[in-house]
């Protein structure tokens, strides 16, 4: 079994110690297993090399993009994404947080898998302590998804990845990050930025009223 097959990832020492080995594991382009402030995730570089190793383990269907999880508005710029002013309204009351943005640019540095059918790109800047830490250490944002087989509810533990993920854990193309397991919890509201005005996608954590408060002209989730 790899090294890195299951590694904790609860506690500020924990994690600190891992990053050197994460830090690696990513840099050959496989994939990692991690928590977030909602359910385990998927995920890995954002380039073409990594994107297609997460959507073969993932058997991804074309059409269905992954989002991209950073950790400073430092991160949206190096990507060349554009902020719309309804979109860095929205961001500068809500991030970090349940909230995911789909925001246009990007065409030069982000790969085509990470583009969604509307011609955005999905952004969240997580809340959670341990994935922030290792965002900042890597300098780039990850790709997310969902861990899980189709047609299996997302984990809320390492051990359910483990269980469903043996084989490639066994030939060290995953490794699992193990912050234990998750309380159950709403999903990110998702808000389409790329048109006139924002449009709520889907539904989440983060109502549409409340969101109104920064962007009365949002539409969608009445």
């Amino acid at each position: 079994m790899s090294e890195l097959s299951s590694v904790p990832f609860w506690s500020p020492v924990e994690i600190e110690t891992a990053l050197r080995k994460v830090l690696i594991h990513l840099e050959q382009g496989r994939v990692l297993a991690y928590p977030t402030e909602t359910v385990y995730g998927f995920g890995g570089a954002a380039d073409e090399h990594s994107v297609e190793a997460l959507v073969t383990m993932k058997e991804r269907p074309p059409g269905k993009p992954f989002l991209l999880l950073i950790a400073g508005s430092a991160m949206i710029a190096k990507l060349d994404l554009h902020l719309p002013n309804f979109a860095a309204r929205l961001a500068a009351r809500h991030w970090p947080g349940p909230l995911t943005l789909v925001l246009p640019g990007g065409e030069r540095r982000v790969p085509t898998r990470l583009r969604g059918p509307e011609g955005g790109v999905a952004v969240r800047w997580t809340p959670h302590p341990g994935l922030s830490r290792l965002l900042q250490a890597y300098g780039e944002p990850l790709t997310s998804t969902s861990a899980n087989r189709p047609g299996v509810p997302p984990a809320m533990s390492a051990g359910e990845i483990i269980e469903q993920w043996p084989q490639a854990i066994m030939r060290g193309q995953l490794a699992v990050l193990d912050g234990g397991r998750l309380l159950p919890s709403s999903p990110s509201t998702v808000v389409d930025c790329t048109g006139r005005l924002p449009r709520v996608i889907r539904p989440g954590a983060i109502s549409a009223e409340t969101l109104r408060e920064s962007v009365p002209d949002l539409i969608g989730d009445v």
